[in-house]
């Protein structure tokens, strides 16, 4: 408890603070909130960005900085050790909730990630009792957290922030696409989820059948997915389409710049926690053009025009139908018009310090009881859930931990690591394995 205010001490626990990314904003937004309302709140994180890491400490400093009555925000993206150091510390808890990518997604491109995706999933399950109020940042993602088990669930609505557009823009890469050209742009991580694929064909068919004068503006990180990006490039070779541009990640006066040339914004991603690129074209009055999957059709509200075909050529159609008609572009325009002003009225911090205040008047939590080896019984446990599962034959010659047993551990088996996560085994065994949250950045 803060002695000046007499408010409890509220902390924001995550594991990476990245810059300019929609969990690095909210966390900045929330911190601001917070201490405008005279709350004590430090964010504690394992990674941060360079440019960020003053306004943070290290993940290990909650301990004994924490007590009881204090309340920690933990924003859950990805398992981390932050991420098991704010589980066994006293304390109220809020879990804030950051999108889910499932692992399928990733096969054949990043195995690795497969691997976090299913192991930090299932993490995330161990909360479900931890944690006293849980809050999507979307209601899709309120839902499935409601899925999984949480009882008390809300939503901590994404209010973007426009400033990183306002900047005066930088035409000397954008400069290059300002002519008579049509430019389709697509602004997102280069990631399997985020369907460039779908993007290039829908463009290629555009071009072909409707405008040759137009290009592809492909904007976002592909660091990690080298692999994906490689495949994205022999496509476009097959099909032999030309004017299509991988910009790679590009400064905010960059950015800002291209969307200003920018007359079209195709999204064809198929799983999306927010999809904050969509509302930044909305605020830079580009017509938008998107699949409607996950979270895409609530994040636009009425905006912009929504898709379900997979068909290139209609969605091609659709392109054209939007570019050749100024009128229907006007309207366009005046339906993301009324949708941001609808999203800008959303108030954040408000929604944010009665959640606070809701949780301020439960009692004081004591830190619970975690043995020494708590998570490498949990990590023993996946690893058996996994055998079950995916090598039942294997999963059922092992010993059942009450036979050949020693003084040490050579006796340990799946009896022993069972009856040792009982404690919480039986809440991750009820719910099928899943995909785990992937932060929805932006281009990073």
């Amino acid at each position: 408890m803060s002695a000046a205010s007499g408010k409890p001490r509220v902390h924001q626990v995550l594991a990476t603070l990245g810059y300019g990314d929609a969990i690095g904003n909210e966390v900045l937004a929330s911190q601001r909130v917070l201490r405008a309302a005279g709350y004590t709140s430090e964010i504690f994180i394992e990674t941060a960005d360079p440019r960020l890491e003053d306004l943070t400490l290290d993940y290990r400093e909650m301990v004994g900085r924490v007590q009881p009555e204090d309340i920690l925000i933990h924003h859950f993206s990805i398992g981390s050790r932050a991420s098991r150091t704010a589980y066994a510390l006293p304390g109220r808890m809020v879990l804030v909730y950051h999108n889910i990518t499932p692992p399928e997604y990733f096969l054949r491109v990043h195995n690795d990630l497969v691997k976090l995706c299913y192991h930090g999933r299932r993490e995330l399950m161990a909360y479900i009792t931890r944690a006293e109020l849980a809050l999507g940042d979307s209601e899709f993602n309120r839902q499935e957290l409601e899925a999984l088990g949480f009882t008390a669930t809300g939503v901590l609505p994404v209010v973007p922030g426009f400033t990183h557009l306002d900047v005066k823009p930088d035409r000397s890469l954008a400069g290059s696409f300002d002519d008579e050209w049509t430019n389709i742009m697509f602004v997102g991580r280069v990631i399997p989820n985020k369907k460039f694929e779908d993007v290039i064909t829908a463009f290629h068919a555009y071009r072909t059948r409707h405008n040759p004068r137009s290009r592809l503006l492909l904007v976002g990180s592909y660091g990690g997915f080298e692999k994906y990006f490689a495949m994205l490039q022999q496509l476009v070779s097959r099909l032999g389409t030309r004017d299509v541009h991988f910009l790679g990640h590009v400064r905010n006066e960059e950015l800002t710049a291209l969307y200003d040339v920018a007359d079209l914004f195709l999204c064809a991603s198929e799983h999306e926690g927010f999809c904050v690129p969509l509302i930044e074209g909305f605020y830079k009055r580009v017509p938008v053009l998107a699949y409607a999957s996950t979270a895409v059709p609530a994040t636009m509200d009425g905006g912009g025009v929504l898709y379900k075909t997979k068909n290139p050529f209609e969605i091609a159609d659709l392109m054209a139908a939007i570019l050749d008609d100024r009128r229907l572009e006007q309207a366009i325009l005046a339906s993301q018009d009324a949708a941001l002003e609808r999203l800008g009225r959303q108030d954040f911090g408000g929604t944010l310090l009665g959640f606070v205040e809701q949780i301020s008047s439960l009692p004081p939590r004591e830190a619970p009881e975690v043995a020494w080896d708590f998570w490498q019984q949990f990590d023993q446990f996946e690893h058996l859930e996994e055998l079950r599962q995916y090598r039942p034959a294997l999963y059922k010659a092992l010993p059942d931990g009450n036979e050949g047993r020693g003084s040490g551990d050579e006796g340990r088996g799946r009896g022993d690591e069972e009856h040792a996560l009982q404690s919480f085994a039986s809440e991750a065994e009820s719910h099928p394995p899943s995909p785990i949250p992937y932060p929805d950045q932006n281009q990073e």
